[in-house]
């Protein structure tokens, strides 16, 4: 650290020195102020504290002499590195029972992280603050920055068949935000497939809003079971079924149009993982069917990374102002620097790149999976691998919780199919695996693999 500003409170009796020696060796000895870290000049904490330079240089001097701190020429005053002090509050806590070690993480929530594209972001990163506006940097607009919302209108177009305008796009913080904002300017019942992120669900729930399961199956929704359901609008997985894995079927696509344009209902289309299809030609959005009855989200989540916190909604225009007035204050809005990154590397194609490789990254971890699941397990049927960062693996009724239970046993993070199923679904209940093969790094996926097929062999237990 360099000497920046410090916090000191000169309490208790005596005088300047004294007061200022007492706090210094508080701060060092409670740990606030960790071995290494860099004080302020004498000038500086003077003025900072309303003392003479003096006093503070002499209590810097006696702290030295006591072997709080180090001081040499030309590298200023720094803590010294003192025996770490016990915490209080450590000494007196009980022993803790450890939690199971997770050695291997299955989990189907995000991409690799170390596969992060940190030259290239940091490339774009450098272009587009060089170029950006002062504007950029005032008060923003609540749609987002105009050069994400223009470049996210053509790639989205090129590569997912979206038909939009920049003045309908609005920018937010993730899928579950853009959900939460559409929500607010719901009415009536959602529909939503009767597996499926119970998260998303609680939004809809907490909004006010009734969810009503749509049965699903190897081509997606039953959408021909929407009319019944009296929904006015639903929440659909179209090109990957989450978590099942099926695509929406074009017949079932067209009916959901259908179904919208006759009712006056809204489809709301998480495209979360479009982008990676292996053994298929690519699916397109529902959305260019018809962009006045779809509401389409797409994020960075699965792309690029979820701490990124970047994603986008494709809206019908008779929703822009009311979604906009829902997303308010702008402490809610995404930050700038970001987003302008992400327009350019999407605008310089560094986008496209990091797909590219990370889709055939993927497909080799995917093929993995299969091989080795065929060679250990073969009475394990894996579905939904078509495309996406998932795959699940169909097991004997009544035996997914004594997997769970071994795959804990072996430190694997993974989950079962049971927790997504709607609670008032009439689908039958189905045990499985959901397993996320895009979170390992690659140095680790077989590991994962030897772990999981491990696990697989205590079904019966």
């Amino acid at each position: 650290m360099s000497g920046g500003d410090l916090h000191l409170e000169l309490s208790g009796s005596g005088g300047a020195r004294v007061r200022l020696m007492r706090a210094l060796r508080e701060a060092v000895d409670s740990g606030r102020l960790a071995p290494g870290t860099r004080l302020p000049p004498y000038r500086a904490l003077a003025l900072d504290l309303g003392i003479a330079r003096n006093t503070v240089a002499a209590a810097y001097a006696e702290l030295v002499e006591e072997g709080w701190l180090t001081a040499r020429q030309g590298s200023g005053t720094e803590v010294a590195h003192r025996a770490a002090p016990v915490e209080p509050d450590r000494r007196r806590d009980p022993v803790r029972p450890s939690r199971p070690r997770i050695a291997h993480d299955l989990m189907p929530s995000s991409p690799d992280a170390s596969a992060f594209p940190r030259s290239a972001w940091t490339a774009s990163a450098r272009r587009a603050l060089t170029a950006a506006p002062s504007d950029a940097f005032g008060v923003g607009d609540p749609r987002g920055r105009p050069e994400l919302r223009h470049a996210l209108v053509d790639y989205l177009a090129r590569t997912r068949g979206v038909r939009t305008t920049a003045g309908h796009v609005v920018i937010c913080s993730g899928y579950a935000h853009g959900l939460r904002l559409v929500s607010q300017v719901l009415r009536g019942p959602v529909a939503v497939e009767a597996y499926g992120l119970a998260f998303h669900r609680s939004l809809l729930t907490e909004a006010g809003l009734t969810t009503v399961p749509l049965t699903v199956d190897a081509h997606g929704a039953r959408i021909e079971d929407l009319p019944a359901t009296g929904a006015r609008a639903v929440l659909l997985t179209p090109a990957h079924q989450y978590p099942t894995g099926g695509a929406l079927h074009p017949r079932r696509r067209a009916a959901v149009i259908d179904w919208a344009r006759a009712t006056g209902g809204l489809v709301l289309e998480d495209d979360y993982d479009g982008e990676f299809r292996y053994d298929r030609e690519p699916v397109g959005a529902v959305q260019g069917l018809d962009p006045d009855r779809v509401v389409y989200f797409g994020s960075t989540s699965k792309s690029l990374s979820p701490s990124l916190r970047l994603g986008w909604m494709a809206l019908p225009g008779r929703l822009v102002d009311e979604v906009l007035a829902a997303k308010g204050p702008r402490e809610f809005w995404s930050g700038v620097t970001d987003q302008l990154t992400l327009a350019d590397f999407l605008a310089c194609g560094a986008y496209d790149r990091q797909l590219r490789r990370m889709r055939a990254i993927y497909r080799r971890r995917r093929d993995l999976l299969t091989a080795t699941l065929a060679g250990h397990a073969p009475h394990v049927t894996v579905s939904g691998i078509a495309a996406g960062l998932h795959a699940v693996l169909d097991l004997p009724p009544g035996t997914e919780q004594a997997a769970l239970r071994a795959a804990r046993r072996l430190g694997l993070a993974l989950d079962g199919l049971g927790p997504y199923r709607h609670p008032r679904s009439a689908m039958p209940a189905r045990d499985g695996l959901v397993i996320g093969y895009g979170t390992p790094p690659e140095h680790a996926f077989a590991a994962a693999l030897d772990a999981l097929c491990l696990a697989l062999p205590d079904l019966g237990g």
